[in-house]
């Protein structure tokens, strides 16, 4: 978690001025900022992440303290598959994630009605891996996002428009949930070689098998 530090300094003329960081991690932030307060001169001081919220130096020291225990460094895969003779659809998405000195992958997958095509089965996935993230427990923290559907990426990061009303209701459901979690999203397009385990879960959604697992992983994962 990334944060801006803000801070009324009284200069020793006893005019106040108003200082602002660059935004850095939440605990270089709070080592800074007792720095400052030494100075005896900082009148206020908070901090503002990502989100535009704004933070005391409290609150954001017990943010830190419960963020220990919750998951953290977080990746997250994501595939949806569409099969044209059923009108069914396939999600599946994967979770590798750090919690209490342990690291785990969560495996899930669903299978959808309602759907009308293979693109927009990988909206789909995605806010069904918006919803797994949030069951997990995760806010306020970067999260990397790999996919092969390069489209579904590229218009989250903002560098490819959406042209389609049902896909751009997709995107403002996923967009309105992440501003929601807090989560600061890293999209990582990646091929679908790379993409299997996410591709697998997709394709036994449509097979009709309901995958839901967690696993704690060893040092060789």
């Amino acid at each position: 978690m990334d944060v801006m530090i803000q801070w009324t300094y009284m200069t020793p003329k006893k005019r106040e001025v108003v200082l602002t960081s660059d935004f850095l991690p939440a605990d270089e932030a709070l080592r800074l900022a007792e720095d400052f307060e030494k100075t005896g001169r900082v009148k206020k001081l908070c901090f503002i992440d990502d989100n535009h919220v704004v933070w005391s130096k409290k609150e954001l020291n017990k943010l830190l303290k419960e963020m220990e225990t919750e998951p953290h460094d977080i990746i997250a895969y994501f595939d949806g598959g569409f099969d044209n003779e059923t009108s069914q659809a396939g999600v599946g998405v994967v979770v590798y994630y750090k919690q209490n000195n342990g690291q785990y992958r969560l495996r899930a997958n669903r299978q959808l009605d309602a759907l009308k095509s293979n693109n927009e089965a990988e909206y789909a996935a995605f806010w069904f891996l918006m919803q797994t993230l949030e069951e997990l427990g995760v806010h306020h923290l970067p999260v990397i996002f790999r996919g092969d559907s390069h489209v579904v990426l590229k218009q989250l990061s903002g560098d490819w428009p959406c042209l389609e009303d049902d896909y751009n209701a997709w995107l403002d459901r996923i967009e309105e949930k992440m501003n929601e979690l807090g989560i600061q999203p890293i999209y990582e397009p990646i091929s679908r070689k790379q993409n299997k385990e996410a591709d697998q879960l997709a394709r036994q959604a449509l097979e009709g098998q309901t995958i839901t697992s967690m696993m704690e992983l060893t040092e060789k994962g």
